[in-house]
């Protein structure tokens, strides 16, 4: 028998590549999960195999409150049209932050042609890059924050320097947005140092993972985190900083059997033709508190309930 007649060899293939592949069946339950899957997601087939989708990870969803599951979600969708479907949306990873993805969903169909389930690939749709890990003279020079691995304030004000120069000479637009955690002291204090930094660094990702790979993100202060995204207008600039501030407050940490998360608070100004750094961080910190989302140290039935995604 040739190798390609052998059903393991097909297997070996599917865990071969690079993007995510998973197979549910008609009760939205998983049977089988690559090891892109397990790249992509964080997830092991141990933790999703025989559960339902809405129990790990939510491929499907658009918003931070899902507006795709029941009868909008993509698997529903295939299945009752019969037909390939196409989203764009985040995933909930592991780690607890948000990372985005493209998925397909496609009808698995026996040799009947009735359908049976739902093939769904995904890929990762876009991340900003991470500081090189081996540039090291940017260690060296004191340039990155040593808990989230971002560029420090110093850096930012080099960023910001940079565009604000741009921004007189060509008029490309740009903006900047400000997320703070405004409780981080008190979530330090009940959960402890490693548990701070574990929040940290699962904002720091999500935040990220939120934005283009030509913006710049940093940590600016203790609680606060800086965007400086290119090219943004005032009403883009309103949209992204929603979005932000949804994922960031919907990011959580597991920590000895609880899921963690906090408040979020948000802040943004454009640049304005007169405008210096301080000038245009003063309206932007000035925001924070007027935009607030909270989540609450939720349970696993309460994680349950909704799913979210962009």
């Amino acid at each position: 028998m040739s190798a390609f007649q052998d059903p393991e060899t097909y297997r070996y293939i599917l865990d071969g590549l690079q993007i995510g592949v998973s197979v549910l069946d008609l009760e939205k339950k998983i049977i089988f999960w690559s090891d892109g899957a397990e790249q992509i997601t964080g997830y092991s087939r141990i933790d999703v195999v025989g559960h339902s989708c809405k129990e790990k990870i939510f491929l499907h969803c658009n918003e931070v409150c899902c507006e795709m599951c029941g009868e909008k979600c993509s698997i529903v969708a295939a299945i009752h049209d019969g037909k390939p479907v196409q989203a764009i949306g985040l995933i909930h990873h592991k780690s607890g932050h948000r990372t985005p993805v493209r998925a397909w969903a496609t009808p698995l169909r026996d040799k009947n042609g009735l359908i049976i389930g739902v093939i769904q690939t995904f890929e990762a749709e876009f991340a900003v890059a991470d500081p090189d890990p081996n540039d090291h003279s940017m260690k060296e020079r004191g340039s990155l924050d040593h808990i989230t691995g971002l560029p420090n304030q110093t850096i930012m004000k080099s960023y910001l320097r940079e565009k604000l120069a741009t921004f007189a000479e060509l008029g490309i637009p740009f903006g900047v947005v400000c997320a703070e955690i405004p409780e981080l002291s008190h979530f330090r204090a009940r959960y402890g140092q490693e548990a701070a930094t574990a929040l940290l660094q699962v904002m720091a990702r999500t935040l990220r993972n939120t934005v283009w790979p030509t913006d710049f993100v940093g940590r600016w202060s203790e609680g606060q985190f800086l965007v400086i995204l290119s090219g943004c207008g005032q009403s883009a600039l309103q949209v992204v900083s929603e979005r932000m501030l949804k994922l960031m407050a919907s990011a959580t940490i597991q920590w000895w059997g609880e899921e963690l998360s906090v408040s979020v608070s948000i802040g943004r100004a454009s640049a304005l033709a007169t405008d210096t750094i301080d000038s245009l961080m003063q309206r932007a910190l000035h925001g924070l508190g007027g935009n607030q989302a909270e989540a609450l140290f939720r349970d696993a039935a309460a994680a349950g309930a909704d799913c979210s995604g962009r």
